[in-house]
């Protein structure tokens, strides 16, 4: 083989993982906004981990946690993720993704957003998360308004982004 072939293969398998990571990013959404645990479940490796609002890890924890999280305080949710990044090193894979979800916490409408830090690794099922780490720029009530690390939804605090939290506390317009 040629190497100007190889190194057309290798562009091509790079931009096939890209794509790949960006149906992993998609599914990982619909699954959690469809209530389809399972499937939320299977985006991971097995023992990978949900960090944010609680941390969840493993299949087993993962099954617990968002179906309760979804049955008792966040009853309704939607996920809308853009601006998404991603880099390769063969096997694994880091980027960032943005993230708006309009929900709905104790029948109260609210609005948050904020970023996931995804790392990622191939499997032999494909690319899977090793950890899915969400934080908020924030997250509030629809009457409150939203801004910069405004939280009427006090987890989601804990889990504040810190390059917004850091913006805040210079006096910084976000």
């Amino acid at each position: 083989m040629s190497e100007h072939n190889a190194a057309l293969e290798e562009r091509i398998a790079r931009l096939e993982d890209i794509q790949a990571i960006g149906q992993l990013r998609a599914r990982y959404c619909q699954a959690l906004d469809d209530g389809h645990w399972n499937a939320l479940a299977d985006t991971f490796t097995e023992d990978g981990a949900f960090v944010g609002l609680s941390t969840a890890r493993g299949r087993e924890e993962m099954l617990e946690f968002f179906p309760k999280l979804n049955s008792t305080t966040v009853t309704s949710w939607w996920h809308f993720s853009s601006n998404e990044t991603v880099d390769l090193d063969g096997d694994f894979a880091t980027g960032t993704t943005w993230l708006l979800q309009p929900c709905v916490v104790e029948g109260e409408s609210q609005l948050a957003a904020g970023r996931y830090a995804d790392t990622m690794v191939r499997t032999a099922e494909g690319w899977r998360f090793a950890e899915r780490r969400v934080s908020f720029f924030f997250w509030s009530s629809l009457e409150a308004g939203w801004d910069a690390a405004r939280f009427s939804f006090p987890p989601a605090s804990g889990a504040s982004d810190a390059r917004t939290m850091e913006r805040v506390d210079r006096g910084q317009s976000v």
